[in-house]
């Protein structure tokens, strides 16, 4: 069995400011480090299944450079940078794998449970909305991989994202490592937190070739964009096929989530 995992950084233990998720900060390294860390101890543990020959990672957090290979066990595979992909935070995913792992994730723009809550853009975007649904980057990218007909099996990262994933699939196994409150956060230790990304990647492909993963793909998007300046959405509502709803809302319609992410990739 072949496993993907997408890391991004807002959803590991102890981050709690831009400045830790920003490379140029002085604050940034020991983060990265940690982002390393949280995705060595599930590569560990894929590992640990005698079904597992091939893991490969995506770096999907900013520059895409964040993770140091050295902490991930071998033989595994790391993607960095951004080669332009609409698939982004989930290039290399294809119907060849078995599972999904999403390390590190945080809840959505508009959320209260991460300081650091966001929807593709912190910068340029207010809300993500589909069919009507604020939308979170899980969701999007969930949706990407169940197109594929592979499964989301674990999801790492703040306690409010967790609670949205286990609403929607209790069978995904959901590893909660911080809380935010206002611009704070409570988080485990990273040592606990490894323990607990270990044992529940564990239990994540315990659970595949039997567990019924129920997340749907929509089989029409409705998708608005709000942005936070008027100007960007104006510019922005250029895309082909996108409209300008309001002011700070540009409209796209489409029956495909490539479309969909093909969209936010030009359009962020």
């Amino acid at each position: 069995m072949k496993v993907f995992v997408s890391a991004d950084i807002e959803g590991i233990c102890g981050i709690t400011d831009w400045a830790e998720a920003d490379k140029a900060h002085r604050d940034y390294p020991p983060f990265a480090e940690r982002m390393s860390d949280h995705v060595g101890a599930v590569c560990t543990a894929l590992w640990s299944d005698a079904r597992v020959e091939d893991v490969l990672v995506r770096d999907a957090h900013g520059s895409g450079r964040n993770i140091d290979a050295r902490l991930l066990p071998r033989p595994t595979r790391l993607i960095r940078g951004w080669s332009g992909d609409p698939m982004g935070m989930v290039e290399g995913l294809d119907r060849g794998f078995g599972a999904v792992c999403f390390v590190g994730y945080h809840a959505r723009a508009g959320a209260g449970g991460n300081p650091l809550a966001h929807t593709w853009s912190s910068s340029t975007l207010q809300e993500v909305v589909v069919n009507g649904e604020p939308v979170s980057e899980y969701r999007l990218n969930a949706w990407a991989a169940a197109s594929m007909s592979v499964p989301v099996v674990l999801v790492s990262g703040d306690a409010e994202l967790c609670a949205e994933v286990s609403a929607y699939d209790d069978a995904i196994v959901t590893v909660p490592v911080i809380e935010g409150y206002g611009a704070s956060t409570r988080s485990l230790h990273p040592d606990d937190a490894r323990a607990r990304l270990d044992s529940g990647a564990r239990e994540a492909l315990r659970r595949v070739g039997s567990a019924r993963y129920r997340l749907e793909v929509p089989s029409r998007f409705e998708v608005a964009l709000e942005y936070k300046d008027h100007r960007s959405a104006y510019r922005k509502s250029f895309y082909p096929g996108a409209r300008l709803v309001s002011p700070k809302v540009v409209g796209f319609e489409t029956d495909a989530i490539y479309e969909v992410l093909r969209l936010i990739q030009f359009a962020t």
